[in-house]
């Protein structure tokens, strides 16, 4: 029963590492930005947001006016393949911020966002093949990008390398407009949507700035289900998380089902000598909870292990504290209400029976 429980753990502990590092891949370049809310298109679709949503930069003013809006800055969200001189392909998702916002990014290495064509890349990008210095040239548009620097932590967006671009590099790359030649007026005044930060420890009417900007908003953990495969990774991986809830409650059940029928004369035996039905039932979940925590805590032990081993490999994997001590729990706390359901009905074995009354 151990060994079963601890493969379980095993499981769960591997599942949790895979959900939270396909969510920081999926967004983390999201989740790293300083914003309450995305104001984005009204009546874009919720699911590819950044991809369809079109907003006109006069939005980003009026939402500069909203009460407890300490400040509202253009974004600029696309993604593109590209190739640099060193015929290295890589893939980036390009953020469009301005470079004197609260958008531009801190870095790690080289410079912050400021020269017309530099960019700044998230460290991943450099397992990819980037490096600072390096130049990209966006596929068939031919525009022509510098890295300059590298942010201070991981961020992507769908399973993609972020690249902070200059806004005006981004609606250019954006619009199609070959190098060398005006970006036309309309591009200009185009960006995916006004990223919004609220005053600290204050709300923001996002209905009200909605109506005086013409948007649609979003609070910036909505706003991860706009991220390509992100609702649909998640929600499968909470399916069979929750599955293996159900299934460790039964396994668990089924197991110190027998136990108890084992033990029933032995129960019956403990009855006629005085012991309560509360007494035996706190001495089988007792014995239970030993069994379930030892198995356990050995299964997240490997299952730890092992994770550590998989992050290395550069796969999607990331081991989060807080999700492992919730999945634990959670293992033992069903474990014992399965164990509990089948143990409660031995309990209540007429003392006779040990006494031969049965016969």
């Amino acid at each position: 029963m151990g060994a079963v429980v601890a493969l379980i753990a095993v499981l769960m502990v591997m599942l949790s590492g895979l959900s939270v590092g396909l969510v920081r891949d999926g967004v983390s370049g999201l989740q790293n930005l300083p914003v309450t809310s995305f104001a984005f298109a009204h009546g874009v679709q919720h699911d590819s947001a950044f991809s369809r949503s079109v907003v006109d930069t006069s939005a980003v003013d009026a939402w500069r006016a909203q009460p407890n809006v300490a400040d509202a800055t253009p974004f600029g969200n696309t993604l593109i393949n590209g190739r640099t001189d060193g015929g290295v392909e890589v893939d980036l998702a390009l953020f469009g911020v301005t470079a004197d916002s609260f958008l531009a990014p801190e870095v790690s290495q080289g410079e912050r966002l400021g020269t017309p064509d530099g960019i700044v890349v998230s460290p991943t990008a450099l397992d990819a093949g980037l490096k600072i210095g390096d130049v990209v040239t966006v596929d068939r548009v031919g525009t022509r990008m510098r890295v300059v620097g590298v942010t201070m932590q991981q961020d992507t967006f769908g399973h993609v390398d972020v690249a902070y671009v200059p806004l005006a590099l981004w609606q250019e790359v954006k619009s199609g407009t070959a190098p060398g030649r005006a970006v036309p007026e309309k591009a200009k005044q185009e960006i995916t949507a006004v990223a919004v930060r609220a005053e600290s420890g204050k709300s923001v009417d996002l209905a009200a700035g909605d109506a005086a900007a013409g948007t649609e908003s979003l609070t910036l953990s909505d706003s991860f289900g706009a991220s390509p495969g992100y609702t649909a990774e998640t929600t499968t991986l909470q399916l069979i998380q929750g599955f293996l809830y159900v299934i460790s409650a039964l396994v668990a059940g089924a197991f110190f089902a027998v136990w108890a029928i084992q033990r029933k004369q032995e129960v019956a035996v403990l009855r006629a000598l005085g012991a309560s039905t509360g007494w035996v039932l706190r001495d089988a979940l007792t014995q239970a909870f030993l069994l379930l925590t030892a198995a356990v805590a050995a299964g997240v032990a490997v299952g730890v292990a092992l994770g550590a081993y998989v992050a290395g490999s550069g796969a999607p994997f990331a081991l989060s504290g807080s999700s492992i001590v919730a999945a634990s729990v959670g293992l033992v706390v069903l474990g014992l209400l399965g164990a509990g359901a089948a143990v409660l009905r031995v309990t209540f074995t007429d003392p006779a029976t040990a006494l031969g009354g049965n016969r």
